[in-house]
């Protein structure tokens, strides 16, 4: 962060409570390259952080209160009690997130003292990638750095996807996990039950550029229903398919998809289970294949063949599981039309962005073609840019 701009971060802070931050916290949003929507069933998911972050100045207290203030002046600045129980705001409060990760750690550890804090970022919000989910990392650090607790970094990634669970959504772990513990330069492969994170290394000439449709990718208020309806299928799936399968008493979708092949899966869920949920895991065991053969891919530098699993990927979500919409796949169509690799949605749909493989030579006529076709006619501004495979989530001195 560049010095002026953490002095005009300090500026605000002293404005807001009247005394000096001692410690920056950033965690960073996340591009997830392929995995969307079978996290929460277990299975590996291959995100990247990205250079767009979530900033927090803080100065720990001597009592029990939170104070949130943030530079956007559109978020109210926010006291709360630390306790066995912290109320919530409204269903889509900024601050219900800072409260999450409190909660959890409250929980967790017992009772902690509380801070001061001023929160600043560069995540497009409702973007799909990840902005909610760092801020719930980064007020969760700023809490166990004031409070000098000792967590270790998985349980922390554990704790804080269970953390989510306060603001109503029923997501799984990916975004806590490469939020805290992503390597710059990699993508992430995460596996759950038990947790595991493997990165390996994006090739140099890789280039992951990223739109924004414009079209706000909420998972709170109303449209958490839609979003928390798609796991309850799959819940409703996975016990028919695994007693189908010879799976009664062991019914993870791990232990499914270890099973059989893809395409085998595919088709039993075809003859067992009734629409929507033939489609909805059809995809779960289709994507799972996905990542395996996308690791395979980006080890090898095999450019073309994690370009076509992506394409699959954006397929399988807009048709099985129903989480595209228009816009997204518009972005898609002018990606692949201008000579991208790849193209997905990222996240988990109901809009956000899109994001699109290239090499070198094609990421800039990618970032024209968007730009000109769908941006500028729609007066986004800012909405295109090309990720960095960035590090996790961190504390320094302020």
């Amino acid at each position: 962060m560049a010095v002026t701009e953490i002095g005009r971060l300090v500026d605000a802070f002293i404005a807001a409570h009247g005394t000096k931050p001692s410690r920056l916290v950033r965690a960073p949003g996340r591009v997830n390259l392929i995995g969307d929507h079978i996290d929460y069933n277990g299975l590996p998911v291959l995100p990247v952080a990205i250079q767009h972050e979530v900033r927090m100045l803080v100065a720990p207290r001597d009592d029990g209160q939170v104070r949130l203030a943030n530079v956007d002046e559109a978020f109210e600045p926010v006291t709360f009690e630390l306790g066995p129980v912290i109320p919530a705001r409204p269903a889509g409060h900024w601050a219900n997130y800072a409260k999450a990760a409190a909660q959890a750690l409250v929980t967790a550890c017992g009772p902690i003292g509380g801070l001061d804090a001023l929160v600043a970022g560069n995540i497009p919000q409702a973007a799909g990638l990840s902005s909610s989910s760092a801020l719930v990392v980064a007020s969760a650090l700023a809490l166990v750095d004031a409070n000098a607790l000792e967590i270790a970094p998985y349980a922390l990634m554990a704790l804080l996807a269970d953390a989510e669970h306060y603001v109503g959504t029923r997501g799984g772990g990916m975004d806590q996990a490469i939020c805290l513990g992503a390597r710059r330069g990699t993508a992430t492969r995460i596996d759950f039950r038990p947790l595991r994170l493997t990165p390996v290394e994006v090739p140099s000439g890789w280039r992951f550029v990223v739109a924004f449709s414009g079209v706000r990718a909420q998972k709170s208020a109303a449209a958490r229903e839609v979003y928390n309806r798609r796991p309850r299928e799959c819940a409703e799936a996975l016990p028919i398919l695994a007693e189908a399968a010879g799976l009664a008493d062991e019914a993870t979708w791990p232990a499914l998809v270890a099973r059989g092949t893809a395409g085998e899966l595919a088709a039993l869920a075809v003859s067992e289970l009734e629409p929507p949920l033939d489609r909805r895991a059809r995809h779960v065991v289709t994507e799972a294949a996905r990542v395996d053969e996308a690791v395979t891919a980006l080890r090898a530098a095999d450019l073309a063949a994690f370009g076509r699993l992506m394409t699959a990927s954006h397929a399988s979500l807009r048709d099985d599981y129903e989480v595209s919409c228009p816009e997204l796949d518009a972005l898609v169509d002018l990606a692949l039309g201008a000579g991208a690799r790849g193209a997905r949605l990222t996240g988990a749909g109901f809009g956000g962005s899109v994001v699109a493989l290239a090499d070198e030579a094609t990421a800039a006529g990618i970032v024209s073609r968007w730009a000109q076709a769908y941006c500028r006619p729609r007066g986004l501004a800012g909405a295109v840019f090309v990720a960095v495979p960035s590090e996790g989530a961190g504390v320094s001195d302020a």
